[in-house]
């Protein structure tokens, strides 16, 4: 959600077949729901319409997305405050399931010992992905949550947290917190 450089591409080359008929916001949304199809999520039918402000709201949109070192209930609160409630951001945090994590952004659970919420063998894992407690940030080092089945939108995300094998810290709080823990069930029921 932080690299919309892609949009101003899409929106140019559909000004040129079809002149103030998209909008970004639709191609933001359009292309969600394409890319959700694509890791193997469902088909879900979409209105379009929507209209660009003519204003810029990034800054808000950075207060709103959490980071990668953000506790539960800090995630919790970002997205309670537009709306989302726990099964929501529980369901949203599943997108873990998918793409990778450079290792900047691991570090901290790493080093200098891993964290112990961790399971050790995840631990070593990620130390032989992550090889340096300061990695080089223009370096594509990175670790997978899901190294099954990396690029489809699965449940392995949530039996991974049930093994001690969450990714980030808020992942990991995720499956040991009791309030999201009954989310997170490995049979997949509530």
């Amino acid at each position: 959600m932080r690299n919309f450089k892609y949009v101003g591409t899409i929106k140019e080359a559909l000004e040129s077949e079809c002149p103030s008929t998209v909008s970004c916001a639709d191609i933001v949304a359009l292309s969600a729901r394409d890319g959700f199809v694509l890791l193997g999520g469902p088909q879900i039918e979409m209105k379009t319409g929507r209209k660009d402000s003519k204003e810029s709201y990034v800054a808000e949109v950075d207060e709103v997305i959490p980071n990668h070192n953000d506790t539960m209930s800090s995630v919790l609160s970002r997205f309670q405050s537009i709306g989302i409630d726990v099964e929501g951001t529980v369901a949203l945090l599943g997108a873990h399931s998918v793409g990778r994590v450079h290792c900047i952004n691991l570090v901290n659970r790493l080093y200098p010992i891993a964290d112990p919420t961790l399971d050790p063998n995840y631990a070593q894992y990620l130390k032989g992905r992550c090889p340096s407690p300061e990695p080089n940030p223009k370096a594509v080092e990175y670790a997978r949550n899901d190294r099954d089945t990396p690029m489809v939108l699965d449940n392995r995300y949530y039996k991974g947290l049930l093994s001690n094998k969450g990714l980030l810290l808020v992942d990991q709080q995720l499956a040991s917190d009791p309030n999201y823990h009954s989310f997170c069930r490995e049979d997949g029921r509530r």
